[in-house]
């Protein structure tokens, strides 16, 4: 078994991990680690929550332990506001005693004491492209001293439409440089991007693009005009964790949160449309559990990692089986289990087939008794049941470091 003093990292570093509790790397850990450590492009495809922050974070450490401080040497680039601050966090956890200086860069909030803190000098900085390019025009950061790019989460910097934005970046940071990406799919447009900016990069990838297996799938057949009224009824059952309710629309996400917090629950509504500062609340209530259910939109959620979710509920049925694969990922992390709900309508049956083939045996059917449609192909294979207690592992890994 693969431990992470094996990979004889620093001192400070291997502390940090025996502090922190972290002994046996994840599996995208412990195939990543040498390749980086050694320098090497790299490729990383993993499903969200598997760890991927400590497997690029600990590498970019162990390399600015050497060398110049208070130059900005790594660049890591996240779709959100979200991941980028989860990311710092990480690599502050990680890199704690080792001086080095870790920044985070997104729009939203005031330019001035992003550019305060880059005059003061930085060794990491993590950001979003906007932003990043914002102080690029501006002149208040410089990249000419990057010796390693990070691009996090890729194929939803792909889906977002930041990959233009990406090409201007790396148009402006060092041509020799390590390179690592990792994302939990690989688009065509991202194939290409790596094909262009990556030097004969190793590709790992750790399971198939399917859900962790720490998650259950249960598919509710139902009417479309009967889903506002089968989710207050799970969620009435529902007694323990908190819950993500996936919908198609922003607008949806906001009228549904409505009508859920009309009726009793502590709910409230993500994003693109809402301000900033009103989706950092949002984000920050449902984490410290004043609101117990967040209906959000696929790109509005990227990036969120908080603990103790432990049911995702896909109020409309996601439009290709990575979108679901992203979605239910937010439930089932850090070696827990959850429970990923989905409701199907008559219309809904080509993406049904798709995620049936998908999901295999892992997928169960539940009709609740007054929500059954007409004639549904699929009859209800077990009625409703709660969660199953969350399990925990006698040891950790590093997964709560993404």
């Amino acid at each position: 078994m693969t431990l992470f003093k094996d990979f004889q990292l620093n001192s400070v570093l291997q502390k940090n991990l025996d502090t922190l509790g972290f002994v046996t790397p994840t599996p995208i850990q412990a195939r990543a680690l040498p390749d980086a450590l050694r320098g090497r492009d790299l490729i990383g495809l993993a499903q969200t929550g598997t760890g991927k922050t400590a497997a690029f974070g600990l590498p970019v450490l162990q390399k600015l332990l050497s060398g110049p401080r208070r130059t900005l040497r790594a660049l890591i680039l996240a779709p959100t506001r979200e991941l980028a601050e989860q990311t710092r966090s990480a690599l502050e956890q990680l890199g704690r005693n080792t001086q080095l200086r870790v920044i985070s860069l997104y729009g939203g909030v005031g330019i001035q004491p992003q550019i305060a803190a880059l005059r003061r000098g930085v060794d990491i900085a993590v950001c979003c492209p906007g932003r990043l390019l914002d102080h690029v025009s501006r002149g208040t950061i410089d990249l000419g001293s990057v010796e390693v790019l990070v691009l996090d989460e890729a194929d939803r910097m792909f889906d977002m439409g930041f990959l233009p934005d990406i090409r201007k970046i790396v148009a402006r940071v060092p041509a020799r440089r390590q390179t690592l990406l990792f994302s939990a799919t690989m688009p065509a447009g991202v194939r290409t991007l790596a094909a262009q900016i990556m030097e004969e990069p190793r590709t790992i990838q750790v399971g198939a693009a399917a859900p962790v297996e720490s998650v259950s799938h249960t598919f509710y057949p139902v009417g479309s005009a009967q889903k506002g009224a089968l989710l207050k009824e799970i969620l009435g059952r529902l007694n323990r964790g908190r819950v993500i309710v996936f919908t198609r629309t922003k607008h949806r996400s906001t009228s549904l949160a409505r009508q859920l917090a009309d009726a009793g629950h502590r709910a409230v509504a993500l994003n693109g449309d809402m301000p900033q500062g009103r989706r950092q609340r949002a984000l920050e209530g449902f984490h410290r559990g004043r609101y117990r259910v967040l209906v959000a939109t696929d790109v509005a959620a990227r990036g969120i990692d908080v603990s103790k979710v432990s049911h995702v509920i896909n109020f409309d049925v996601p439009d290709t089986v990575d979108a679901y694969i992203h979605r239910v990922g937010r439930t089932g992390r850090a070696s827990e289990t959850g429970e990923a709900y989905t409701f199907v309508c008559a219309e809904d049956r080509f993406m049904e087939g798709a995620l049936q083939r998908a999901l295999g045996d892992s997928l169960s059917y539940c009709i609740l008794d007054g929500y059954s449609p007409p004639r549904h192909r699929k009859p209800a294979a077990r009625s409703f049941r709660p969660a199953r207690r969350n399990r925990r592992p006698a040891g950790r890994t590093a997964h709560a470091l993404h």
